[in-house]
């Protein structure tokens, strides 16, 4: 949950106004806007399930749609790489099997410099220590590569993406 307005938005017009919470969705990496049951408050930060777990009803009635960066209020801006970072360290298999295999696009550009911070240099010892062996958690690709935080570099990415970088390269957002 990136966002909650138990008034809904400020630019919605009308006597009554419902509640609206601002979402992020893990498996697609989407934006969203989201009705919650009523009666329920939501806290930011939190992860709600959008669909019932075991006998356990979700408080989120329907996702209306899908979000723009552009229209996420200002809390949700700030808080997208909060949440994006207990995502990423949620499930490290998902985000290392890029570092494991991400290819070259030609001869000169790599998947890996579409990171920030990654350059020519920074590839390349990423590309030789997986010749090595794989990278089983994202401490040994800090150790065997020396990049710091390599999972902050995954969520600068994809703040990116989510951002709308003029890029033809999706890397972990559903177009």
């Amino acid at each position: 949950m990136l966002d909650y307005l138990p008034q809904g938005r400020a630019t919605e017009r009308g006597f009554y106004k419902e509640p609206v919470a601002l979402g992020l969705g893990e498996s697609e990496l989407k934006l969203l806007e989201i009705l919650p049951k009523m009666g329920i408050a939501l806290v930011v930060g939190d992860r709600i399930p959008l669909v019932p777990v075991g006998d356990q009803t979700p408080p989120i009635d329907h996702v209306r749609r899908r979000l723009s960066f552009g229209e996420l209020t200002a809390v949700a801006q700030r808080e997208l790489p909060v949440v994006l970072e207990k995502v990423v360290r949620a499930d490290p298999t998902r985000f290392l099997k890029f570092f494991n295999q991400a290819e070259a696009v030609s001869r000169r550009f790599h998947l890996l410099e579409l990171l920030p911070g990654i350059g020519k240099k920074t590839m390349w010892a990423i590309v030789e220590e997986r010749r090595r062996g794989l990278f089983e958690s994202f401490s040994s690709l800090e150790e065997r590569t020396h990049v710091k935080h390599p999972e902050m570099l995954i969520v600068g990415r994809i703040v990116q993406e989510l951002e709308g970088a003029e890029d033809k390269y999706r890397l972990f957002v559903a177009p």
